[in-house]
């Protein structure tokens, strides 16, 4: 059984990585490459320096969070130290398959430090994350309610992929698949996760300020998103992009691709045409989004190369034990 399994985890990097590469592909053939280029407009530069601040201000915040998190469940950390190794994450996860890799790798540096619990250390990247998630739904549920032009965007969207037939089929295939792990593993996570959730991130006394700092850096994700649509020359109203672009976030969510590339170009597709928008607009406007943030993690690779491996032996030989881990 354990060989089976390392078998499948060294296999999951090919799979999400052709996974990539397979709906880029469905995408390319469904919207037309001279669509896709004619999409690209007059480029503006100005709203990439401000995409790129915004996102300065997105990472900082988000270290913020996950600092506040670890230290409500007795793992403190510096915010210095936390905004470096949210970097460092963030640029992983842009590179590595499945999106969650960089997260992975900070629990694991930081269950490693001197003082820190190794339960407290997990449980702080994942409530932090899963707060994320969750201020992303609720960004979503409010987009339908405060918007009667969005009423019916679960059926037009149905309608979009059942025009497309097999290729996204396979892709809502793949999609349940992937929560129906999750729900199988959350089963057994949450119950170690129940009490520090309502600890860190539900307690009364923090409640307000973690909801906050989740929504503002959903509302940074979408502001991104918006400044990648003005630099290529895409008109679309910002009120009505910003009431669709949490859908495609959302859809990124699903870790079976690298740093969501093809997930988010294809719910752009589905989402922007059910919306009665050009699809390849939409799909314009993820690639540029794609390549914003991925510019934006750079600072990560830098941290990277300033760290020194052999500054923490004992922490190597913990991450080497429990990648094998279940």
């Amino acid at each position: 059984m354990s060989g089976h399994l390392h078998r499948t985890r060294r296999l999951q990097p090919v799979l999400r990585t052709g996974a990539s590469l397979g709906l880029l592909a469905a995408v390319l053939w469904w919207i037309e490459p001279h669509a896709l280029v004619a999409a690209f407009g007059a480029p503006e530069p100005a709203w990439l320096a401000l995409a790129l601040a915004i996102g300065v201000l997105q990472t900082a915040l988000s270290a913020w969070r996950w600092q506040r998190t670890a230290g409500r469940l007795g793992a403190p950390l510096g915010f210095t130290h936390a905004l470096r190794e949210y970097y460092l994450a963030s640029f992983l996860n842009q590179i590595l398959p499945g999106g969650v890799m960089g997260d992975a790798a900070r629990a694991w540096r930081h269950a490693s430090l001197p003082g820190a619990a190794r339960d407290a250390a997990w449980q702080a990247v994942v409530i932090e994350r899963s707060s994320g998630q969750l201020a992303l739904l609720l960004v979503v549920v409010a987009s339908v309610l405060a918007s009667p032009a969005l009423h019916g965007m679960p059926a037009q969207l149905a309608s979009a992929v059942e025009g497309r037939g097999m290729i996204w089929a396979g892709t809502l295939a793949a999609a349940a698949i992937a929560v129906a792990i999750l729900v199988r593993r959350a089963r057994v996570v949450l119950r170690g996760l129940a009490r520090a959730t309502q600890q860190a991130l539900l307690a009364r006394d923090v409640v307000v300020r973690q909801s906050l700092a989740s929504l503002l850096i959903v509302a940074s994700y979408v502001a991104v998103w918006l400044c990648c649509m003005r630099m290529i020359g895409i008109g679309t109203p910002p009120a009505q992009a910003a009431a669709l672009v949490p859908w495609v976030l959302l859809a990124m969510a699903i870790p079976l691709s690298v740093a969501g590339w093809g997930i988010r170009e294809g719910a752009a597709a589905l989402v922007w045409q059910a919306a009665g928008l050009d699809a390849a607009e939409g799909v314009a406007a993820s690639v540029s989004y794609g390549l914003v943030v991925l510019l934006s993690t750079l600072p990560g690779a830098l941290v990277l190369q300033r760290r020194k491996p052999a500054a923490h032996p004992a922490a190597d030989a913990a991450v080497t034990c429990r990648a094998d881990g279940p």
